[in-house]
């Protein structure tokens, strides 16, 4: 790397670190601690690259970030934050931040972000500068790494129209991230029309969607728009989309991909002026393989996909997003209450199946059952115990062969196909399922070792390499994922 790198951080051993890391990659650094000697540095011309703290002694650096792509346009800057919330994310998107990172950082990250600066100009940035948004009522709660990362992809998608899968659990929050989308994106003007696939009946899904003329079918005594035609200039989320069934897909299909449709029993042509959000438990792959879900309306609506982690998977998450839902519930009418730490610990070590949902549930409960001020540990385990999740241990399973469980997979695929037989291909797509696992579990097991792996598996090492192609399995040398 070549160039001059401004580094601005109050904290004197993060602008050494970062210093010493870039001038080994062979760039010139000047390090500041505040946020005048830097923007001084840059009217004086100084710097390719910028890496800066947010919060600085004497300003915010998104404050400054307006007057820097006015001064200095193809300037790329990195922002830095120990504010790891969406808000943060997603003002330094806002503002023309060329890249945004969490603190702690990734030296590694930090470098290639960096490297990529200096040898390609800045991303476009909108037109119009708009206010920073406050960081009150946040509409993503989490400073965890697993959230960063959702943070990451959803501040660069502020400024698209781009279609979006989000995947994750029920009760993870889906809805969260697509209204955020809405809200601080191109259409948060226009309206956000949501639609659960899973809650109305098959025959009234492509009525609900495009809506119907008058008399287009029994009980139709009016025309009714539909929700593509209510979600015009805005967002339509549809929600569950792996329940839709295929008739209703193929015509969604359609309007994704020609950008019109009729209503039912209706000739005139409607433009779907909307951004579509779709969102999924399911595995859609898995879906496919079985012939319930169109490939092509997957890669229609997956053009970014974001998973959105199980809260078991962001525990350090739980104690804000459980003081948050208290604050709601106390707005709402509902008592104050405050948590004590030992009550924070028990809640950490649970498993939440119900993710998110159910630590709100539980903390609506303890608003109204706790008599005390503080919610103690003792009331906390004590409602855990007691609730629908918790009240059954785990079942003893029953040891299965593999036959046996192959067996029952596929007398389920078939009885989902009723009278009718499942796509052709099924001896192909079988074998995929079970291919698929097996080496990929056996690489783990082997730490990524494919001369180990092949000799495991008993078959020759460029069958082996030209699977792990095929099924575009994920190889990690060193590392065992079992």
């Amino acid at each position: 790397m070549e160039g001059t790198i401004l580094v601005a951080d109050d904290d004197r051993s993060i602008r050494t670190v970062l210093a010493q890391a870039l001038t080994r990659a062979g760039c010139r650094v000047r390090a500041t601690g505040t946020a005048s000697t830097l923007w001084r540095w840059i009217e004086e011309g100084e710097g390719d690259v910028v890496v800066t703290d947010v919060m600085m002694p004497d300003g915010d650096a998104l404050d400054l970030l307006p007057a820097i792509r006015k001064r200095r346009p193809g300037l790329p800057v990195i922002v830095m934050s120990a504010q790891n919330t969406v808000m943060t994310a997603i003002r330094a998107a806002e503002v023309g931040a060329y890249e945004y990172l969490p603190k702690p950082f990734d030296l590694k990250e930090v470098l290639s972000q960096v490297s990529k600066a200096l040898n390609q100009k800045a991303r476009p940035q909108a037109g119009a500068e708009e206010e920073p948004v406050g960081g009150d009522n946040l509409p993503l709660i989490g400073r965890s790494p697993a959230m960063q990362e959702v943070y990451r992809i959803l501040a660069r998608l502020m400024n698209t129209d781009l279609g979006v899968m989000i995947t994750g659990e029920s009760g993870t929050g889906k809805e969260l991230v697509a209204r955020a989308l809405h809200n601080f994106g191109l259409r948060k003007k226009g309206p956000f029309v949501a639609i659960n696939m899973a809650a109305i009946p098959r025959d009234l899904i492509e009525s609900e969607l495009f809506g119907h003329e008058k008399g287009a079918f029994t009980g139709a005594d009016r025309a009714m728009q539909g929700k593509f035609e209510q979600a015009k200039g805005g967002t339509l989320f549809l929600d569950e989309v792996g329940d839709m069934p295929l008739d209703a897909q193929t015509r969604l299909l359609r309007v994704v991909q020609e950008g019109e449709y009729t209503r039912i029993g209706g000739r005139e042509l409607q433009t779907a002026d909307v951004r579509i959000i779709a969102a999924t438990h399911q595995d859609l792959r898995g879906l496919i393989n079985e012939g319930r879900f169109r490939e092509d309306l997957f890669y229609r609506l997956n053009v970014v996909p974001i998973r959105l982690p199980p809260l078991r998977e962001r525990l350090d998450d739980v104690p804000d997003l459980a003081r948050a839902f208290l604050r709601k519930a106390e707005g709402e009418g509902l008592p104050r209450k405050t948590l004590a730490k030992e009550a924070l610990d028990i809640l950490k070590k649970q498993e939440w199946s119900g993710n998110v949902r159910e630590l709100e549930n539980l903390m609506r409960r303890l608003c109204v059952l706790c008599p005390d001020d503080v919610i103690s540990g003792t009331v906390v385990s004590q409602e855990i115990a007691a609730r629908p999740s918790s009240a059954a241990g785990p079942q003893a399973v029953q040891p299965q062969r593999l036959s046996q469980a192959i067996e029952a997979h596929l007398r389920r695929y078939f009885d989902l196909h009723g009278d009718s037989l499942p796509p052709d291909g099924l001896y192909d797509r079988i074998l995929k399922e079970m291919e698929l696992p097996l080496i990929a579990l056996s690489l783990s097991a082997t730490r990524g070792n494919q001369v180990r792996t092949a000799e495991l598996l008993g078959i020759n090492r460029n069958t082996l390499r030209k699977k792990i192609k095929d099924l575009d399995i994920r190889v990690t040398r060193g590392k065992r994922m079992m």
